[in-house]
């Protein structure tokens, strides 16, 4: 993330009012722009010099050339380390990466073991994206990464295909009800093992405690530039196993308020699509509709749902443990990366 980069002077957060939910949706819709997949090692780095210019104050003002910038730049770096996030667990790769999942969750035909792997497949990808995109302050062993990823894609699973298999056994409902539900509780067997997923994968997080920091006020930022500082260089106040809750628990929340609209608007209009004469006389395109229903409404439904929560959190330090009580910085907030 630019909040990485060598220089004292400090970066705007965002062009846009990041304590206003529609501004964070904007803030949002342009870390999850696909199209920042498109620029090479090259395009980056540049990006990265013309931020680097600005913090040493080679560049004066803010100008739409530097916002790209600071936006592809937000979108491929890791906020805590500052490296670059494996492109298919980017969040502007999200959609793509689990469309593919999708597809073949969707394969006509699949039996129980075509099932299975395809639920393993995804809750992969859903522990991939929820590693790759969580607070970094307390890293995982080896050891603790492969027990996560077994103990959230086998429970995940379970949970799936528990799901899945309630919809045949409930004879006593109408056949169009029964239609409806069929389509309707895939989705949400992956809306809910989504969630479950990131708790048991991010799990450590609360047993430890991530990293808070005091929240700066004017005065504190003049005086680190004077010093020749940046905000990366303002230490940690300690690790709070409360804010670590909170991290995760909003994460969670936004996963499932991402695909709760997935899981509902696109069964819903093929059931009505699958009425109309033309599907019926060419079933065919059934699955590529389903995909295109499913892809559009993932891109618009996104940012939608990563921004009902800052990733920069802030809360009163009184909120927090009792060692950082009193401890908190302008307003006696503290602010902590919750991770996406």
């Amino acid at each position: 993330m630019s909040a990485s980069l060598p220089g004292a002077r400090a970066l705007p957060d965002s062009q846009y009012d990041l304590s206003t939910y529609w501004g964070r949706v904007r803030h949002t819709a342009g870390l999850t722009d696909p199209r920042t997949l498109l620029v090479g090692n090259a395009g980056l780095e540049q990006a990265k010099q013309l931020l680097v210019s600005y913090k040493q104050g080679q560049i004066k003002s803010m100008t739409p050339e530097l916002w790209q910038a600071k936006k592809l730049v937000d979108s491929t770096l890791h906020p805590d380390t500052g490296e670059k996030v494996f492109l298919p667990f980017r969040m502007s790769c999200f959609v793509l990466s689990n469309l593919v999942v999708t597809a073949g969750m969707l394969t006509p035909g699949l039996g129980n073991r075509g099932t299975i792997a395809w639920q393993v497949a995804n809750q992969s990808l859903n522990v991939a994206i929820n590693y790759s995109n969580a607070n970094k302050s307390s890293p995982l062993s080896w050891s603790k990464i492969a027990q996560s990823y077994f103990l959230a894609v086998g429970a995940s699973c379970g949970v799936a295909v528990g799901l899945n298999s309630v919809v045949p056994r409930l004879k006593s409902l109408a056949p169009s009800t029964r239609l409806i539900l069929s389509r309707l509780v895939p989705f949400a067997a992956v809306a809910s093992a989504g969630a479950l997923n990131v708790f048991l994968m991010r799990g450590e997080e609360m047993r430890t405690g991530i990293d808070v920091y005091p929240v700066l006020s004017a005065a504190d930022k003049a005086k680190l530039l004077a010093e020749g500082k940046g905000e990366g260089d303002v230490e940690s106040l300690g690790k709070s196993k409360k804010a670590a809750t909170i991290a995760v628990a909003e994460t969670a929340v936004s996963r499932v308020l991402n695909s709760s609209p997935i899981m509902v608007i696109p069964p819903l209009v093929l059931v009505r699509l699958q009425a109309t004469q033309w599907l019926k006389k060419n079933p065919r395109y059934t699955t590529p509709i389903n995909l295109g229903l499913i892809l559009v409404t993932s891109y618009a439904v996104l940012p939608l749902a990563l921004a009902a929560f800052p990733q920069m959190q802030k809360i009163e330090a009184d909120r927090l443990e009792g060692e950082f009580k009193g401890r908190g910085g302008e307003n006696g907030l503290v602010v902590f990366n919750r991770g996406i």
